[in-house]
């Protein structure tokens, strides 16, 4: 079971290990104000926390390019190194600032193989105090159906709190 912590075992409920991870995020990054080392920390937080996450990491806004994320902070295999808003899962949740769950990546209109491995994928776009959009948090499964409620809710809630 992957465990976001060396001296501690976290809950098996998924609901209480999201606020478990929570919790330890905003104590790690408490009076930390940059936003890269803020994302890297989630990404890896996150990553090490959940068995079922395989790929997890930010695509931020690219403010040289309009309407384009280039990749960020990220855990996991080589990611896509620039996504166009409305293009992919990605894309989708930048164009439409909602969160993204996939059962199957495969059926998603125009979803980008970064890795053949995914199956299952959430996106939850990140705003910034003033609710502008400054990034999408990427989280793929090479399990089908690997994400639910729970999992988007817990992602939403650590990404609002950490950087909203």
């Amino acid at each position: 079971m992957a465990e976001a912590f060396n001296d501690k075992t976290l809950a098996a409920d998924k609901s209480a290990r999201y606020a478990e991870v929570a919790a330890e995020i905003a104590s790690v990054l408490d009076g930390e104000p940059n936003v890269t080392a803020r994302m890297a920390t989630v990404a890896s937080m996150l990553a090490n926390s959940f068995d079922h996450y395989f790929w997890t990491g930010f695509y931020v806004v690219d403010p040289q390019k309009d309407r384009e994320l280039v990749v960020g902070p990220y855990q996991g295999t080589l990611g896509c190194l620039r996504i166009a808003f409305g293009r992919g899962v990605c894309g989708a949740a930048a164009e439409t600032g909602q969160t993204q769950l996939v059962a199957d990546v495969h059926a998603f209109p125009g979803h980008i193989a970064c890795d053949s491995r995914s199956e299952s994928e959430v996106v939850v776009p990140v705003f910034d105090k003033a609710g502008r959009l400054i990034a999408v948090f990427d989280v793929d499964s090479d399990k089908p159906a690997a994400f639910d409620a729970i999992d988007q809710q817990g992602l939403e809630t650590i990404l609002k709190t950490t950087f909203g």
